[in-house]
């Protein structure tokens, strides 16, 4: 089986892939993630995931895979990054505050040949006061997260509906991942 590199700083994304029993390596890609002028959400995810690959692929042996994600989260047409600090995760959180916004995620895996998949789900928030915002941020959890968020832990309690991809909301969408891993020859369950 091919190495694996991940290139992403996650934590939750290496989580991800150990919970599928895939041994990796992680390896940052320092590229600018600066969203282009009116570049749409969907072509910004895609073009981050394969810039991170791309960086990381040449510094490895010909018959490694790297994979690299990057996820934003979208209300209207705005992709909102991760907070600057308190006052811009309330103005976050209030905006998708009894909504409904999206979670794009893109896997860019580059092996033998280069495959990106995208992930796109739906999260309705309930009503959240300013007050829960403050103690929410002071837990220290949205402080990296995008949007001001994370499905995995207090936030939880923020969210009435998903629908679509829970660990694509994480960061990593898993059935979409391990296919593009399989056509690398990466596969979950070895026969």
């Amino acid at each position: 089986m091919p190495a694996l590199i991940l290139a992403s700083a996650s934590p939750r994304r290496s989580e991800l892939l150990t919970q599928l029993g895939l041994i990796h390596t992680i390896q940052v890609a320092d590229i600018d993630e600066t969203p282009l002028g009116n570049e749409a959400p969907a072509d910004y995810v895609l073009r981050v995931a394969a810039a991170k690959a791309s960086a990381i692929l040449p510094q490895h042996p010909i018959d490694s895979v790297v994979l690299a994600a990057d996820t934003s989260v979208v209300l209207g047409d705005t992709i909102m990054g991760k907070p600057q600090d308190l006052a811009h995760a309330i103005a976050m959180l209030s905006q998708l505050s009894a909504s409904t916004h999206q979670v794009y995620s893109a896997v860019s895996v580059h092996g033998k040949r280069v495959q990106q998949i995208i992930s796109i789900s739906n999260v309705t928030f309930r009503a959240i006061s300013t007050q829960e915002i403050i103690q929410y941020w002071h837990t220290g959890e949205p402080a990296d997260k995008a949007g001001a968020y994370a499905i995995q832990g207090l936030a939880s309690t923020f969210i009435e509906t998903i629908n679509g991809s829970f660990s694509g909301i994480m960061g990593l969408p898993l059935f979409e991942t391990a296919q593009l891993l399989s056509n690398e020859g990466i596969n979950i369950f070895n026969e």
